[in-house]
């Protein structure tokens, strides 16, 4: 007796899942936890079924909202050493953390109900941003981009704090001076 292959999602049930998604993460950072399922279905297009057959508990779509963000900034890493120079790929991904970080810091009331449940959303959290930033920095010191002694734990923690405060600072041009001067910062000694 074989074992069955998982089946593969459709490919309107995958949309309709990443759509769902996406409403559900700018819903909950604009308005909190308590957004009805109805609200979101409509909002993304899809009905209220959908949302339950996906996500049984509002636990699950908060969680699952987190963690498809997470995904999406750590194969950014990858797609850009792809698609542009290694010290360019560096720095445009240090702009996405921040708007990843902004998004989390938005989502504090969503993922503490997670949290409340039992869900523990941040349990790879650091492990996968640390691995996603250690390929740009493995990428830009072969290069000769970055110093190869700099560590992805201290970048990561460097752009946490920045993030901290890109979401309070009047001057949104800031955050990308306070960028380029930890990108200069990590670049080799010429």
């Amino acid at each position: 007796m074989t074992e069955a292959t998982p089946r593969r999602a459709r490919a309107d049930g995958q949309r309709n899942r990443a759509r769902l998604l996406e409403v559900a993460l700018r819903l909950f950072v604009e308005r909190g936890p308590d957004v009805p399922f109805t609200e979101l279905a409509k909002e993304a297009g899809v009905g209220v079924g959908t949302v339950y057959r996906h996500f049984p508990a509002r636990e699950d779509l908060i969680e699952a909202a987190y963690r498809s963000e997470l995904d999406a900034v750590c194969a950014a890493a990858g797609e850009l050493l792809d698609e542009v120079p290694p010290g360019d790929a560096l720095r445009t991904w240090m702009d996405r953390f921040v708007d990843y970080m902004t998004t989390k810091i938005g989502l504090t009331e969503a993922i503490r109900a997670v949290v409340v449940a039992g869900g523990d959303p941040f349990a790879q959290s650091r492990d996968r941003l640390g691995e996603a930033i250690g390929a740009l920095l493995a990428a830009t010191a072969a290069a000769g981009v970055t110093r190869p002694e700099i560590g992805s734990d201290d970048v990561l923690v460097s752009l946490s704090g920045i993030a901290m405060v890109a979401g309070v600072l009047e001057d949104q041009a800031q955050v990308g001076r306070v960028l380029d001067l930890l990108y200069q910062g990590l670049r080799t000694r010429s």
